[in-house]
C-alpha cells in the first residue's frame, strides 16, 4: 500500500499528492524553473509536473485538436526516438479539483531503445529493456498554457517480472500498475492554489 502526502509545487502555486517514497531531484541537481521532477527512492520511476506554453490555436479547442496537442508534446519528449515508441491507449481524463470544462487527456505508451552499441558500458547494462510512459495533458485555454504530468516507468532486466508485463493483453505488471496508481492520485489531489503562477512562467 503505497502512503501519499500532499506536496507543493512551483513553490506552492499547485499541490498534488505525490508518493512519500519520491524524492525531489530539485535536492540533488538543478531541474528547469518549469519542471518539478521527482524519483523513487527504491527503484527507477519518475514523476515530471511541467508547465509548458500552449500548443495548437488559441480559443476553444476540439477533440482532434487536443488530440494532436498531445502527440505533439509526445514528440518533443522522446525526441529523435519517436519511432520507438508505440501508444497503447489514450483517455480523457478528470481532474476531480479543477473545474470540469478544462481538458484533459491520458496516454500509455512505451518506449524501446534502440540497440545499442555502448553494451559494454555501465549505461548498456542499466538500459531498460522498455520505458513506460503514462503522459497527462492538462489544457489551460484562458492561461494559453500546457501542463504536463510524465511518469516514466523504465523496466531493467531483472528489476521486474517479464510474464507479468503484455501490455496487447492488458497485462501491465506491478512497476506500469503502481504508476497507474500514482497518476490517478494526482488527478484526485492536484489543486492550482495560485493562477497568477501561469502569468509568471
Amino acid at each position: 500500500m503505497t502512503n501519499y502526502k500532499s506536496t507543493p509545487l512551483f513553490g506552492g502555486a499547485i499541490v498534488c499528492d505525490l508518493p512519500e517514497h519520491f524524492a525531489d531531484v530539485s535536492r540533488l541537481r538543478q531541474v528547469p524553473d518549469n519542471q518539478e521532477v521527482f524519483i523513487d527512492k527504491d527503484g527507477f520511476t519518475s514523476i515530471i509536473v511541467e508547465i509548458t506554453e500552449r500548443v495548437g490555436p488559441s480559443g476553444p479547442t476540439s477533440l482532434e485538436e487536443d488530440g494532436r496537442a498531445l502527440t505533439t508534446h509526445l514528440e518533443e519528449l522522446v525526441g529523435d526516438d519517436v519511432e520507438t515508441v508505440k501508444v497503447w491507449n489514450t483517455t480523457e481524463t478528470r481532474f476531480t479539483k479543477l473545474d470540469p470544462s478544462i481538458p484533459a487527456y491520458t496516454l500509455i505508451a512505451t518506449q524501446t531503445p534502440k540497440a545499442s552499441s555502448e553494451s559494454g558500458s555501465r549505461r548498456g547494462r542499466q538500459a531498460p529493456d522498455f520505458t513506460a510512459l503514462i503522459l497527462t495533458l492538462v489544457r489551460l485555454e484562458r492561461e494559453k498554457t500546457d501542463i504536463l504530468v510524465t511518469i516514466n516507468v523504465p523496466h531493467i532486466k531483472g528489476e521486474y517480472d517479464e510474464e507479468e508485463v503484455d501490455l496487447a493483453l492488458g497485462k501491465q505488471g506491478a512497476l506500469l500498475g503502481s504508476a497507474v496508481e500514482y497518476a490517478a492520485r494526482i488527478w484526485e489531489s492536484f489543486e492550482v492554489k495560485d493562477w497568477g503562477l501561469f502569468n509568471e512562467v
